[in-house]
């Protein structure tokens, strides 16, 4: 008996299935959401396929992010998301936004988002349960004034040679206004909050806080405060940073992505659009 026939019938079922198992791949692959890419080409591991899901705080304040809609792509910290969205590979509508609270994203244990924004600073001791992509803003320093005052008009740094400043002993604030003003008209204080003290009850004039500081100063303790401008030295500011779950598999790709839009020249525009001309602070000269 030949078992040729039986062969070749055994060659053509073997092929009519590789071809329908090879029909089926390309149907279901054509079906999926399709995987967006870094700059390299290398399809992210994204929480949701073809999504790349941010989180930020809840709320959001401005101007990080305005009228509390993520969403809008405004504010520098929204920008700055949708900038490396789009380096990334994801247009907004690619973009699921969620929300966190500020010490649960930086805590240890698994995450439903893949990339987190809220002002995080880079430190040691954060490293141990998250990663950080490379900065996107270094922190300047700035001066908080009661609207009406002489040192709420200030222009220049000449312009406050006559103010009475108050400062926080051991800060990167004491470090720069030592720098740009000298010692003669600063009051040191032992922490940020007994200089605000100060300034509400007229014993200085004006303080130096960084500028999210100074946001929150003027916003939430001191009535009529207004921010008068910021010094351009950003040299130990704190460094705000993307957090990623700890050994992301997206951590390089992000990272590369900041690293070009700072290369750009993008992130400096956005910080002047959003942290300066859109919030009247200047940058001091």
């Amino acid at each position: 008996m030949s078992f040729a026939p039986a062969l070749r019938r055994a060659a053509v079922v073997a092929t009519v299935v590789a071809a329908a198992i090879a029909l089926s791949a390309c149907s279901g692959s054509s079906q999926a959401a399709p995987a967006a890419s870094n700059s390299a080409g290398t399809a992210l591991q994204t929480t949701t396929d073809g999504k790349l899901t941010i989180a930020t705080g809840d709320p959001d304040y401005e101007p990080w992010f305005i009228n509390n809609d993520p969403a809008n792509g405004k504010g520098f910290e929204g920008a700055v998301a949708n900038a490396v969205a789009a380096k990334l590979g994801y247009t907004g509508k690619d973009i699921l936004w969620t929300r966190t609270g500020f010490e649960a994203a930086i805590a240890p244990g698994p995450k439903d988002w893949d990339l987190n924004i809220q002002q995080f600073s880079i430190t040691d001791e954060r490293k141990k349960a998250v990663d950080f992509s490379s900065p996107y803003y270094t922190t300047t320093q700035a001066v908080v004034a009661t609207k009406g005052t002489p040192a709420a008009s200030a222009k220049t740094v000449a312009d406050l040679s006559k103010a009475k400043v108050g400062v926080a002993s051991g800060t990167t604030n004491y470090t720069v206004a030592k720098k740009e003003l000298g010692t003669g008209n600063l009051a040191v204080y032992n922490s940020v909050d007994d200089v605000v003290l100060a300034l509400k009850s007229g014993q200085i004039d004006a303080m130096i806080t960084d500028l999210p500081g100074a946001f929150y100063v003027t916003a939430a303790q001191l009535k009529n405060g207004v921010v008068v401008g910021q010094f351009a030295d950003a040299n130990g500011g704190d460094e705000f940073a993307f957090v990623l779950p700890k050994n992301s598999p997206n951590t390089a790709a992000v990272t590369k992505a900041v690293d070009a839009l700072r290369a750009d020249g993008t992130l400096a525009a956005l910080e002047k659009k959003w942290l300066s001309d859109a919030v009247n602070v200047p940058v001091l000269k």
